[in-house]
């Protein structure tokens, strides 16, 4: 079972899947959904198409490089192990695990060698700013064949199109607070698809983690397996309040209103960039395990890939697909060198009203260095030359009448944008008293350890993380007028 508590899981309750096997073995068996590649995307009135991928090319042939970055191994640089979710394969570039099949689709395909080990393909989309315009609604659909296989033979196998939230990149410690988004998962060759959200704070919280907030039905039709069906995701911010919706086939199975979450939840998932997008074919791991047993067995049946047709993204109404925070700086970030932390998560050079956001409880554990469910606010688009200093901060912050909490501050800077953090600083964390009332936590508490190395920003990025270190109960900090960060570039 994992035993990382912030990592992108897709997981389901023991009670859900044996739901959905009743549901299976109920259903009756017509054909529908099925046939081969359609050759292009499909056409959706009302929707402007911001990006896709067909799948076109030669046989064996990877997945354009321009849009998917392939995943390797048993888990991200520094991230937890098996991914954080128990599965077992190691995940590889090769076109025996993850490629185009010359016929319109892209094949991930697992495979065990002879002493029993597996491995497999996992890949993301480059771009990590699908979100919502404001006032419209984001969709993002796939094309899929799960692995054609059921019954034992089918054991272990965990096939997924999820998105996760840009901000876990370069950071794989800050789930499930940026929010994921489970557009179809499956296990175990069972007749069903999954759409879960995953948010807020582990374990618990809103989302009900590490299960998240999920629901299943029987593909229509013929199976999941056997067939292709298209799964959607919508996410709606044109209607009040706003919503989350799952869809296979068109049928609605799943949805989730930004009124059943709290307003830093919500926020927290959905005030960032945006999010970038999965396809993966895994081994074991939790949610097979869910069902009992150890997964896979010898009974397990290698080859079976999975097929994707396409992948899209639409939009309707607002404005596109990006757009600035919701509290956004009314001055570019490059103009100055102190920059004020916001309550939408930016960074901006011009300070904004006084506010508040929430730091999640430590939950008793111990989590000096490693961010645990942190606030994360970031300036993007700053060309600036390295003056020669060191980095200071000051920020406002209070845990109340709560006894042996501890905040802690991660300042990390992208110097070109490209989504690698070339300099990362893990400050010594600050044990506020149990006093109500701010205190300021400022860069006299030293580093605690640093990485990387300081230059010029060109067109970089710089992100603050803050988490409660050590404790029991949450935490409050200060934005707007209140806290603030002077990077080191003139």
């Amino acid at each position: 079972m994992r035993t990382s508590r912030t990592t992108p899981h897709r997981r389901i309750t023991v009670l859900a899947a044996l739901t959905a096997l009743a549901l299976t073995l109920a259903g009756a068996i017509t054909v529908a959904g099925s046939g081969p590649a359609r050759g292009d995307v499909p056409a959706t009135p009302g929707w402007n198409l911001q990006w896709s991928d067909d799948f076109n090319g030669a046989n064996r042939s990877l997945p354009s490089s321009a849009n998917w970055q392939i995943d390797t191994g048993h888990g991200y640089p520094g991230g937890p192990g098996n991914w954080g979710t128990g599965e077992i394969q190691d995940y590889t570039a090769s076109p025996d695990n993850v490629s185009l099949d010359g016929s319109g689709n892209l094949r991930i395909t697992p495979l065990r060698d002879g002493a029993g080990n597996w491995t497999s393909g996992r890949i993301e989309t480059k771009r990590a700013d699908f979100k919502a315009p404001a006032g419209g609604t984001l969709r993002i659909e796939g094309r899929v064949q799960m692995p054609n296989v059921t019954g034992n033979a089918a054991l272990g196998y965990w096939p997924a199109f999820w998105a996760l939230g840009s901000p876990y990149r370069g950071n794989y410690w800050n789930w499930p607070g940026i929010g994921e988004f489970d557009i179809m998962e499956n296990v175990n060759g069972i007749n069903s698809v999954w759409g879960v959200l995953h948010c807020g704070v582990n374990p618990g919280g809103p989302c009900n983690e590490t299960t998240g907030l999920g629901n299943s039905r029987t593909c229509p039709g013929a199976s999941c397996q056997s067939a292709f069906h298209t799964y959607r995701f919508e996410w709606d911010r044109a209607v009040t309040p706003n919503a989350l919706r799952w869809y296979v086939d068109d049928q609605l199975f799943h949805s989730v209103t930004q009124n059943q979450l709290d307003a830093t939840t919500w926020a927290n998932m959905t005030d960032h960039a945006g999010y970038f997008l999965l396809l993966n074919l895994a081994i074991g791991g939790a949610f097979p395990n869910a069902l009992g047993g150890s997964t896979p067995t010898a009974e397990t049946v290698p080859g079976r890939p999975m097929l994707i047709d396409y992948v899209g993204v639409w939009t309707k109404g607002g404005g596109g697909t990006t757009e600035p925070p919701t509290d956004p700086p009314t001055d570019p970030p490059s103009s100055s060198s102190t920059l004020a932390l916001r309550s939408a998560g930016g960074l901006g050079a011009t300070q904004s009203a006084a506010s508040s956001v929430t730091v999640a409880s430590a939950g008793g554990g111990t989590y000096d260095g490693s961010p645990h469910s942190p606030q994360t606010f970031t300036a993007t688009g700053i060309t600036r030359a390295y003056d020669g200093g060191s980095t200071q901060f000051d920020v406002f912050a209070d845990s109340g009448t709560t006894i042996a909490n501890g905040q802690q501050v991660r300042v990390s800077y992208d110097r070109t944008g490209d989504g690698i953090w070339d300099r990362t600083e893990t400050y010594h964390y600050f044990a506020t008293d149990p006093v109500n009332g701010y205190e300021h936590y400022t860069q006299a508490k030293g580093l605690m350890s640093s990485t990387g190395s300081h230059g010029n920003l060109v067109n970089g990025k710089v992100k603050v993380e803050i988490w409660n270190a050590i404790g029991n109960g949450t935490s409050t900090v200060g934005v707007g007028n209140q806290s603030v960060v002077h990077i080191p570039y003139g």
